[in-house]
Formats: C-alpha cells, sequence, structure tokens
C-alpha cells in the first residue's frame, strides 16, 4: 500500500485525480441507496503526502461537494449539512494524517541518513586516528588512575625496549617514574595540560632523556592519562656537544686576545733587556742572563698559533628572516620587562646569507644586551632592529637611545686600561662575525649608539673569496 503512495508529486497528483473521477462516475452512475463519499479516502492519502494543508482543506471540499452532487437522496439542509460536514472533516483529517505521517517518516529517513553518515565519518576518523597512533613516530600511551597501561603504541615498545603487546598491563612508574606521581583528576580538581622533560628507563635499564606531553581527562569508566613520550637523548648529546664547541671557539679567541697583549709586553721588555745588554752594567749577571730566557720563553709561548674552530666551514646557507624571529621570542619578554620599545623594519623577501645561526644569534643577543644596560638610566628607551639588502651583503643595523660612545677608537679592543670590564664581548663578536666572512662595525652617523652586522648574500655555491680567505681567516680575527 506504502508503495501506491510514493513517487513524484505529479505522478500522486495524478493518480489522485483519477481515483476521484472514478468514484464520482461510479457515484454518478450506479443507481442504488449506497453512499459512495467514503471512498474519497483513498484519494485524500494520496493528496496529503504531497499537498499543503490548505490545498489538502481545498480537495477534501471537493470531494464533499461531489459526493452530495451525485447523492441520489434529496438535499436536506437539516440531514444533508451534518452529514457533509462529517464527512469534510474525515477527508480532511485523513489528508492531514497522511501529511503528519509522510512528513515524520520523511524527517526519519533525513535523520537516518545523518547518522548513518556521522557514523560512517566517526568509523573513518577513528581508523585514521588508529593508524595515526600506530604509525607515531612518537610513543604514545593511555594510562589508568594507578598508572596501568592501558595502550601503547608500536613506537612505545621500541622506546621502552620491549616486546611487541606486551606493554599492556604493566606500570608506567616502571619506564617514567614522573608520569606515576601524576594526580588523577580525582585526587585533585586540577586537570593537567602540559609538558615536562624528564629521566626515562628501558626494559634493560638504560636510562634516556624524555620529553612528555600528557594530559588528565575523565571516562565514563574512570579517570585516564594520556601521555605523549619523544627520545631527547640525542638532542641533548647535539645541543651538549655543540655548545662545548662554541666554548672551545670563545676561549681560542679569547687565548688568542691574552697572547697578543703578552706578546706586545714581552716586546717591550725585550727591547730593555737589549738596551741593558748593550749597556754592559749587567753583563755576566746570572741573574740578569735568567730574566732574558723567561722573557724569550714567553715570548714564545704567546707567539704560538692557535687555529679556532669557528672556520668558514662552520657557515652554511641561513634563512635571516628564521634567526631573526628567534630572537624576537626570546627579546621581547625581556625589553617589555625593562619598558624598552621594540621597532622591527625587516623586508617581506629577505635573501639567503652564510652565516653561523648559533654564532649570529649570540652576536644580536650581545648588542641588545648591551643596549638594555646603556637604557637603564635613559629617559627614552627604544631598540631600532632593521635589515637593508645591499648589492653584495645584507645589513642588520642594531639602534638604541642611549647616549652613544664616547671613544669608539678602542671599542673593539679587549683587556683595554682603565675599562669597566674585559671588553671582550664586542671582540668576540666581530670574532665570530668575521670567521663566516661577515662583520661587525660600530656606526658613529647614526644618533644614539648604533652597531651594523655585515653578511655575505648566499649564491649557489660557496664564494671565491670566501675560499681564498679560508687561510687568512685566524690573522684577521686576531689582528682585529
Amino acid at each position: 500500500m506504502w508503495r501506491y503512495l510514493q513517487g513524484t508529486p505529479r505522478v500522486v497528483l495524478l493518480r489522485a485525480a483519477v481515483l476521484i473521477a472514478a468514484i464520482a462516475v461510479l457515484d454518478w452512475r450506479v443507481d442504488l441507496n449506497i453512499y459512495f463519499g467514503f471512498l474519497y479516502v483513498f484519494p485524500m492519502l494520496l493528496v496529503g503526502t504531497v499537498l499543503l494543508r490548505w490545498q489538502i482543506l481545498s480537495v477534501a471540499l471537493l470531494c464533499t461537494l461531489l459526493s452530495e452532487l451525485f447523492d441520489p437522496f434529496r438535499f436536506e439542509p437539516i440531514e444533508s449539512l451534518p452529514r457533509d460536514i462529517l464527512a469534510f472533516s474525515a477527508l480532511s483529517g485523513m489528508g492531514l494524517l497522511a501529511r503528519e505521517v509522510t512528513r515524520s517518516r520523511q524527517r526519519e529517513r533525513e535523520h537516518l541518513q545523518r547518522v548513518e553518515k556521522e557514523a560512517s565519518a566517526r568509523r573513518e576518523a577513528e581508523e585514521q586516528l588508529e593508524f595515526l597512533i600506530h604509525s607515531s613516530p612518537a610513543a604514545i600511551l593511555t594510562m589508568s588512575q594507578n598508572g596501568e597501561i592501558l595502550l601503547a603504541n608500536s613506537a612505545a615498545h621500541r622506546l621502552f625496549g620491549v616486546a611487541e603487546g606486551t606493554l599492556m598491563g604493566r606500570n608506567i612508574s616502571r619506564y617514567i617514574a614522573a608520569l606515576g606521581c601524576v594526580p588523577s583528576v580525582e585526587e585533585t580538581p586540577q586537570t593537567f595540560r602540559t609538558e615536562m622533560q624528564c629521566r626515562g628507563e628501558r626494559d634493560n635499564g638504560e636510562v634516556f632523556l624524555a620529553n612528555v606531553f600528557f594530559s588528565t581527562y575523565k571516562t565514563a569508566i574512570g579517570p585516564r592519562l594520556a601521555a605523549l613520550v619523544v627520545d631527547a637523548s640525542e638532542e641533548l648529546r647535539e645541543r651538549e656537544e655543540y655548545s662545548l664547541e662554541r666554548t672551545l671557539a670563545g676561549s681560542r679567541i679569547l687565548v688568542a686576545a691574552v697572547s697578543h697583549e703578552v706578546r706586545n709586553v714581552c716586546g717591550a721588555i725585550s727591547v730593555i733587556y737589549e738596551n741593558l745588554t748593550r749597556n754592559g752594567a749587567l753583563k755576566n749577571n746570572q741573574d740578569f742572563e735568567a730574566l732574558g730566557s723567561l722573557v724569550e720563553t714567553l715570548n714564545k709561548i704567546a707567539s704560538l698559533e692557535l687555529r679556532q674552530s669557528t672556520s668558514n666551514s662552520d657557515a652554511q646557507v641561513l634563512e635571516l628572516r628564521e634567526t631573526l624571529d628567534d630572537l624576537r621570542i626570546v627579546l621581547e619578554p625581556y625589553c617589555e620587562e625593562s619598558d624598552i620599545a621594540l621597532n622591527w623594519i625587516i623586508p617581506e623577501d629577505l635573501p639567503a646569507v652564510w652565516a653561523d645561526r648559533s654564532s649570529l644569534l649570540q652576536v644580536l643577543l650581545n648588542l641588545t644586551k648591551n643596549s638594555r644596560r646603556a637604557l637603564e638610566s635613559a629617559e627614552v628607551k627604544r631598540i631600532d632592529i632593521s635589515v637593508e639588502v645591499a648589492r653584495q651583503h645584507v645589513l642588520i643595523h642594531v639602534t638604541d637611545s642611549g647616549t652613544g660612545i664616547a671613544s669608539a677608537e678602542r671599542l673593539f679592543q679587549p683587556l683595554q686600561k682603565g675599562a669597566d670590564s674585559t671588553g671582550l664581548g664586542l671582540f668576540l663578536s666581530r670574532a665570530f662575525m668575521r670567521s663566516f666572512r661577515g662583520d661587525l662595525r660600530y656606526d658613529p652617523a647614526q644618533p644614539g649608539c648604533s652597531f651594523v652586522i655585515e653578511l655575505a648574500i648566499a649564491g649557489e655555491a660557496e664564494p671565491d673569496s670566501w675560499r681564498a680567505g679560508k687561510h687568512a681567516t685566524h690573522s684577521t680575527v686576531i689582528a682585529g
């Protein structure tokens, strides 16, 4: 029956019209004392599935008029009107009922389709999430309130050095003790969504450094702890080795600077020693001859050639904007605490340069640190960092609104007489810049205190002038 009520609106209305016409002809041609008006119920079921309410009422009124028109009994208002009202109400109710049933069925069908679509999307998302978890290079685990491991991917088994599928049921405190101390959401109202760096231990007792990102949450079956664990041991080793290389590089430059000063002092002592020797007053004096031997030995020690680890080979093609972004991340909080206004003037398109990222960042931090110290007593506290692209170089200007430098002749020389500090910061900064064919200079033309960092623009290959100057880098740095 229901399939006869379905179809396009045109087909359903055509069926209803044929039925109404057939019932009218039947009522007209059959001369029996039988009321055929009840048959109009069937076309009303049809029109109720496709028409609006007022249209359904109109068709019901038409059917009522047709039943009254072909009724074999004569129209009597007292008897016919109640019958017609009853027939109209029954036909209208049937049509409206069919409309509501159809709409309800349609809503259920749409809801079912929507639920099936959501279920399909949920299954697809779960499959993708499961694939992501199991194929992730990071260890992903979920644990119960007491630290029992409920789920662990393949990376977690490799990280802890256990066979695949054997982690479930074990306690996380055996491998990462810090995770076993995290309180659940039932023990504290605080929800944890944070990270930490701690020590981890593999199943064979090997210790490693772990970066752990974890969160606590509540489910219908109890509190849970989810964690993502990454082995940071290699990063720690690389960081410490690189820090050692930087320390050795700075130490060698410092020793070279000290040797340079000692060599100057030894040269002056040698001149005095030669003058006293020519005078002859201390001839054959053993103490005087011993003093000469000591001076000569000290001069040889100070003249030793010291090679630097910050040679041109440390430099590489560097995206300057990334380094400046790192500087901004480090510098802005400190300047905000000191009420120093930072002004960045950086072009959109910056070419790649030849530099060592760590050394360049250290130089920039040293310059801005000096500016912060100089602006402590200044009325206007401002630091401008701008970048200018020249023909073959990129120039980074670091300018502050301080009082400037009164005497800049010996600005980059260490161990100056009467200086407040050793003066090694600027000396090492320029030495680092020159180690990868850059430079650092003071710009007296700008108001306040301004330094300019010069970097060579990187091409497809290492510049010829760079390759030719590799063997001269040491002497250039020391002479500076």
